[in-house]
């Protein structure tokens, strides 16, 4: 039998690697930062690579590796490599999510005590000859406020190692209940009441359509004065602009920041000229004990997929039967598409999720329907880098209970049908759909509502009193703001009761409209849904 042939071009910890070497089925291969001539010339008969930040996997280098398998990514993000280039050629992408989660907690909570201490600007004055010590007033921790952006498992850890500091904790984050956040010892509140109330906050989100600039020019200027921002997870979630402006004026005491919009941070940024900030070159992982840890939970996939074909922590491969995938057809992205629809409608923390299965689904088909809205419910809050196999462990990871049913009979003139539901801090919240035939995917009941609407493209879902007018003053609103009606569908319970709108458009609706949708009398939610 040929061996599985690894190749490794970025520097990773070989101790952790050690059993690849000693795999009778393995042949491993070390290329640390090579010249193009000499990767495209190892490539060939490459069944696995293995990388961390620095080699970027092009699909034109996928391309040059035919016989590869496998892409192996040392730590959590997958920016450096093209994955739906991976998955079109069928190479599974899988990296190491938790052996990092140590190490950037520790890291964070460095960074927010040498901005409580001025710990850089007394080293490097003292190194120069100086004596300043009356310079470098610095703050405790003791009975402040750590706002924390982000419950997963970083951000808990942070958590955790700011309570024996003596500080008060307050916390944001979408997927987390009240009761699970108090469980923590921290105290719910919205993103923008974390950032009035805190004298620190680190932030632990993933980067993503919903959190891209969450820190910004309107958001710092409702921060509470003096804040200290640390930010170890993404470069995009601050806008650097408006982060420097705000240390200048003082709404910010100070910030350090270990991640950035480009690495390495361009000579030209904004950053480099900031006062009160700290910076450190993506140090989040760089431990000794990470790095071993990553490593090791590389081979350990690495040897999963040679000898039970399985690839764990996949980030683009659902690992279900093909057979059955074929068959379920369009109801794949149909049940990813309903499960981002209800992530994006949603007012609080959740704590459970329910699929229920109306007519004629088998047991087989089921599974894979759940995961894939279960993937989709979680990636607009957690980032493109849930997959259909992590989905369940990531939602276990934020306590939601993951729940299914089936019912063989089933309403709406259909065949079968879909609903999926979110238990949340202010009730339950759901969507139905179904296929109703070959190219007709449809979301069919809003909360029990009918309606008829096509999962794609931009929406503005609104709730609201069905009465005379509120369908007229939606529409001027949206003209006045250049914003196109494409379709629009309307779902109500009975006359002057209960209704839900969706608007199909074909522009972004600025947040000030969206704003201003909410103030139209009758009108008592609006939701922004991008799929």
């Amino acid at each position: 039998m040929l061996k599985l042939k690894v190749l490794v071009t970025d520097k990773i910890d070989p101790a952790g690697l050690k059993p690849l070497e000693t795999h009778p089925g393995i042949e491993l291969v070390y290329l640390i930062a090579p010249k193009p001539e000499d990767l495209e010339k190892a490539l060939p008969g490459v069944g696995a690579w293995l990388v961390r930040s620095e080699t970027k996997i092009s699909a034109d280098w996928i391309a040059k590796a035919p016989d590869l398998r496998l892409i192996g990514r040392a730590g959590v993000g997958v920016d450096n490599i093209d994955l739906p280039a991976a998955t079109r050629r069928g190479i599974a992408v899988v990296n190491a999510p938790a052996a990092n989660t140590l190490a950037a907690a520790e890291h964070a909570v460095a960074l927010m005590l040498a901005l409580a201490r001025h710990v850089a600007k007394a080293d490097a004055s003292t190194q120069a000859g100086k004596w300043e010590r009356g310079k470098f007033m610095g703050v405790e921790l003791f009975g402040k406020t750590l706002g924390v952006v982000g419950l997963g498992r970083i951000g808990r850890e942070v958590a955790k190692r700011a309570q024996a500091f003596g500080m008060k904790l307050v916390g944001f984050d979408p997927f987390v209940t009240d009761a699970q956040a108090r469980e923590l010892g921290i105290e719910p509140m919205t993103f923008l009441e974390v950032l009035a109330q805190s004298d620190f906050v680190t932030l632990h989100v993933p980067g993503g359509e919903k959190t891209n600039g969450m820190v910004n020019a309107a958001a710092l200027a409702k921060a509470k004065k003096g804040l200290r921002l640390i930010n170890c997870a993404r470069g995009e979630l601050i806008e650097d602009a408006a982060l420097a402006d705000a240390l200048k004026s003082g709404q910010v005491a100070g910030a350090a920041l270990d991640v950035f919009h480009a690495e390495p941070l361009p000579a030209d940024s904004v950053l480099r000229s900031a006062q009160n900030l700290i910076l450190t070159p993506h140090l989040g992982a760089s431990t000794a004990e990470a790095q071993s840890r990553v490593a090791t939970e590389l081979a350990t996939a690495v040897i999963d997929f040679h000898d039970k074909g399985i690839a764990p922590n996949a980030l683009n491969m659902p690992g279900f039967d093909p057979q059955t995938l074929a068959s379920l057809g369009e109801w794949v992205p149909l049940a990813e598409a309903m499960g981002r629809f209800l992530a994006q409608t949603l007012e609080g923390g959740v704590s459970e999720f329910a699929c229920e299965f109306a007519g004629e689904f088998n047991s087989r088909e089921r599974r894979p329907l759940g995961v894939s809205a279960l993937k989709g419910f979680l990636t607009p809050i957690m980032g493109p880098g849930v997959s259909w196999i992590s989905a369940p462990a990531v939602a276990a990871d934020r306590g939601i209970k993951v729940g299914e049913s089936s019912d063989p009979r089933v309403s709406e003139g259909v065949r079968r049908m879909l609903t999926l539901t979110a238990a949340t801090d202010k009730g339950p919240v759901s969507v139905s759909g179904a296929v109703l035939a070959p190219g007709e995917p449809r979301i069919l009941k809003l909360g029990g509502l009918r309606i008829d609407v096509r999962p794609q493209g931009k929406m503005i879902v609104i709730a609201n009193t069905d009465s005379p007018g509120v369908i007229g003053r939606v529409g001027t609103l949206l003209g006045k703001a250049g914003v196109n009606i494409a379709d629009m569908r309307v779902g109500r319970r009975s006359a002057h009761g209960e209704a839900v709108m969706v608007l199909n458009v074909d522009e972004e609706a600025p947040a000030s409209v969206r704003g201003d949708l909410t103030k139209v009398e009758g009108i008592r939610r609006v939701h922004w849904v991008e799929l």
